[in-house]
């Protein structure tokens, strides 16, 4: 770390920031400039806080020099990960396509939507089971009912699915049924239910949260990263805005912004971003030539008639030519949309599916 020291700092305060910082067992280096003073910090970190150098008398300012995200950062990883979701795989020049209904609803209408999101060419069906609403009186999911019927699309297609986990206690049965687990925005900052995620096999699905920083968003990560589990693919899903004209703010600058900063995939979510059908392929395109590694996008066969956020589902034949579309776009950028495993992949048992 770097310490700035305050304009005026006087001998006896430098020697002071310099004996503190000595005693905490760091080597240091002052530097006298004629604006500025600052002394380096080298040693363990973890010997020490921002706050309690802060603290020191005559210090102004404490910088890191490396981030704080040590597992997550491009300085510990300077290749980009791939990641592996029961054969399809995201990053590395590989795009997911994760589609489906905002909740799992009957099985008859979740087998249309599937085989025609496959059909189009997504790589992973997406179902939540359990949904966290705003109102406690709203559709809250069917539960591991919404597991069975979510895992049986997925085997019936061939299709690996996601859904949605959004308590700690559910863990083990949420990854029993599904091949990624996804922590939503409201959850971005649990950090038990992080720890609990990162304690599985299963790869994670981390949206950023509607209020959270880019930096907040990589901490989330390494809480995960931390666990021992390395499968972490970050999603942009729009952040809160004071304008009204679209659900968030779609902030797609945020996708070239987090690859500068980590090794992680990173995917779009228009869906949720915006809030509109009409919004939602030209921003889907725009996610992919900012250079993200892949769309989730929802997807219902009757939206006046779903149970949670129809408004801004696309229809299947909407879905399917946004894909065309964004299928073009890939070649163009030389990426290829992850093809679905073969049909000798299976789903990993639920033994062989936790740590």
């Amino acid at each position: 770390m770097i310490l700035i020291l305050k304009n005026g700092a006087t001998d006896d305060q430098i020697d002071h920031v310099l004996q503190k910082v000595e005693s905490m067992g760091f080597q240091t280096h002052l530097s006298r400039g004629t604006f500025r003073t600052i002394i380096g910090m080298i040693g363990d970190e973890s010997l020490t806080t921002e706050q309690q150098l802060q603290s020191i008398p005559g210090v102004q300012q404490v910088v890191p020099v490396l981030p704080p995200y040590k597992l997550a950062s491009r300085e510990a990883h300077p290749e980009s990960s791939v990641i592996d979701v029961s054969g399809v795989k995201i990053g590395g020049g590989n795009l997911a396509m994760i589609a489906g209904p905002c909740s799992v609803e009957d099985r008859d209408r979740m087998m249309r939507i599937g085989e025609s999101v496959v059909k189009s060419g997504a790589n992973l069906f997406r179902g939540g089971a359990y949904k966290p609403r705003t109102s406690p009186y709203a559709f809250q999911g069917l539960g591991e009912a919404g597991l069975k019927i979510l895992r049986e699309v997925g085997d019936a297609f061939g299709v690996p699915v996601v859904t949605e986990i959004t308590d700690p206690r559910n863990v083990e049965l949420v990854a029993e049924y599904s091949d990624m687990l996804q922590v939503g925005a409201r959850n971005m900052q649990n950090f038990v239910l992080l720890t609990e995620v990162g304690k599985t096999k299963r790869p994670v699905l981390l949206k950023r949260g509607m209020a959270a920083t880019i930096q907040d968003l990589l901490m989330s990560a390494e809480y995960v990263l931390s666990q021992g589990n390395p499968d972490v693919v970050l999603c942009e899903r729009g952040i809160k805005s004071f304008d009204p004209s679209t659900r968030n703010l779609y902030d797609v600058a945020a996708v070239p912004a987090v690859q500068g900063l980590t090794h992680l995939p990173i995917i779009v979510d228009p869906s949720h971003a915006t809030g509109r059908p009409d919004l939602i392929p030209p921003c889907a395109l725009a996610g992919l030539a900012a250079g993200a590694d892949g769309v989730h996008i929802e997807v219902h066969d009757c939206p006046e008639e779903a149970k949670s956020d129809g408004a801004q589902a696309l229809l299947p034949e909407q879905y399917n030519e946004i894909v065309q579309k964004m299928a073009a776009m890939a070649e163009l950028l030389g990426k290829t949309i992850s093809p679905l495993p073969n049909s000798t992949t299976k789903h990993t048992p639920p033994t062989e599916a936790l740590a």
